[in-house]
């Protein structure tokens, strides 16, 4: 069990690495057409450009 732990605790901090650095990459594009854009969040303006 206490093997099972540390490989979750790996792979969540992955995963929430790869959710920053998706978040961040999509902040300043805009969409166009019918596409829906949702308010940025208040923690996420720090890393607008």
């Amino acid at each position: 069990m206490k093997k099972f732990s540390s490989v979750l605790l790996k792979v969540s901090g992955l995963v929430a690495s790869f959710a920053l650095a998706a978040g961040v990459t999509t902040l300043s594009s805009a969409c166009i057409f019918i596409f829906h854009q949702p308010k940025v969040p208040t923690g996420m303006e720090k890393f607008k450009k």
